[in-house]
């Protein structure tokens, strides 16, 4: 019954190589990837340490336009997938547009570039999120997401880092995603380099109790190379955070674990922007931002309502999300 087993398993991951085609990493790569060791093929060479890679930062306007894109981006593979969580990755958006357009020293054409900075989605049923911002960034073409969710492509529900390039930890059960980012900070302290390490969390995921951990960890390495943002919309699948379980107040519980706190406006892209530069600057401690943020932020029927933590639009929903995302679009193409 093992064989049988086993071999069922090696059918499965051959038609799912040959599903997502020739762009997907072989087992070898997955583990260099994994370790941050560079290959021997030059691939892993694309700067030396603390060297930034070449990126026309966005600001202002621009990050707004790259953001209502990826928005219209993410509510699409969740419609065309018939599945997915668009609630939170619209909450989100701005903050991951910041984070890949203007923050993160990156290489798009080199994914596992051994000093890139890392980043962690924590919240890792936002994947809409992540996928549509990775793919306007250009780790991969935004002709994939058609795919998310489904057999015949690579772009899992969650966060898959043996599949999807730019994806630097697979994530899915809340609370585990900030371990692994303290984790990479650390290691990068041991290792005297100079790349930073983020992560996004949600409010709701606040309550699992190995956040808690992770928090005390990072505070007693020191890890002044670690930001994490907390998606501060106040709704999970259940309900509103503070009648499922109340975490508030957020800012005081981190200062307690002496971390350097920054409260924001997730949506205002100015804060945004000087909160990551006050933590780049912050030294001897972690920075945590709290930004203040609006579920469903940009489609005016999925503002603030819990019941699109996780479902997708129908045919109708679709096409007013769509409407308003376009001319939200033409707007800010406009001026």
């Amino acid at each position: 019954m093992r064989k049988v087993v086993q071999a069922v398993r090696m059918i499965f991951w051959v038609v799912r190589q040959k599903a997502i085609g020739p762009g997907c990493r072989t087992a070898e790569n997955q583990f260099l990837a994994f370790a941050h060791v560079p290959n021997t093929d030059g691939a892993g060479t694309a700067g030396g340490q603390g060297k930034e890679h070449a990126m026309a930062k966005l600001y202002g306007k621009d990050l707004q336009l790259m953001a209502a894109r990826a928005r219209l981006l993410a509510v699409d593979a969740v419609y065309t997938a018939a599945s997915g969580h668009p609630g939170g990755s619209l909450s989100c958006m701005d903050i991951m547009t910041a984070l890949y357009f203007n923050e993160l020293n990156i290489d798009p054409s080199n994914p596992r570039w051994e000093d890139r900075d890392r980043f962690v989605l924590s919240k890792g049923h936002c994947t809409p999120a992540l996928y549509s911002v990775l793919a306007l960034r250009g780790f991969f073409p935004t002709e994939d997401l058609k795919l998310f969710r489904s057999i015949k492509g690579h772009m899992s529900g969650h966060p898959d880092m043996q599949y999807v390039p730019g994806v630097d930890m697979s994530t899915g059960s809340l609370g585990q995603g900030l371990s692994t980012a303290v984790g990479m900070a650390l290691a990068a302290k041991l290792r005297n380099k100079s790349h930073r390490c983020y992560a996004v969390c949600g409010d709701g995921e606040m309550e699992e109790g190995q956040i808690w951990e992770a928090v005390m960890a990072a505070a007693k390495w020191h890890l002044d190379n670690l930001c994490v943002f907390v998606d501060v919309n106040g709704l999970q699948i259940d309900g509103r955070t503070a009648d499922v379980m109340p975490t508030e107040p957020l800012d005081k519980k981190f200062d307690a674990f002496n971390w350097n706190v920054i409260k924001i406006d997730g949506h205002d892209y100015e804060q945004i922007l000087s909160a990551l530069d006050s933590a780049r600057n912050f030294k001897g401690k972690p920075t945590v931002i709290l930004a203040a943020t609006v579920k469903g932020k940009g489609v005016s029927f999925m503002e603030n309502q819990a019941g699109w933590h996780g479902k997708a639009p129908n045919d109708e929903q679709f096409a007013k999300a769509k409407a308003e995302l376009e001319e939200t679009i033409k707007e800010l193409e406009g001026n």
